[in-house]
């Protein structure tokens, strides 16, 4: 079993940043693939982002160039910091875990409680 445990989310204005993180804990936490999804109210859930456990990252096109994801192996740690962020960018964000980044995006195995972001415009 893998544990996630989000941090970090808030109210910011428009343009402003925030910066998530994810704790991992468990037997097997640090090989696996780390990524962050997020659901807008009345929408989907949307891929955000997804970093290996050797730190290649893949981003949705709507936050490239904006957010950026990252890791600490060391404390079992991924980060979402976020920038220049967007009133449509509002929505619970996920931590999500998987063997690899194609099980994390058709359906991650772990996922963290959730954390809410909100930018007012």
């Amino acid at each position: 079993q893998v544990q996630l445990v989000e941090s970090g989310g808030g109210l910011v204005q428009a343009g402003g940043s925030l910066r998530l993180s994810c704790a991992a804990s468990g037997r097997t936490s640090s090989t696996y693939t780390m990524g962050w999804f997020r659901r807008a109210p009345g929408k989907e859930r949307q891929f955000v982002s997804a970093i290996s456990l050797s730190g290649a990252t893949s981003y949705a096109d709507s936050v490239k160039d904006r957010f950026t994801c990252s890791r600490d192996n060391a404390k079992n740690t991924a980060y979402l910091q976020m920038y220049s962020l967007k009133p449509e960018d509002t929505a619970v964000y996920y931590c999500a875990a998987a063997e690899n980044e194609a099980r994390l995006r058709v359906g991650a195995r772990y996922w963290g409680q959730g954390t809410q972001v909100t930018v007012s415009s």
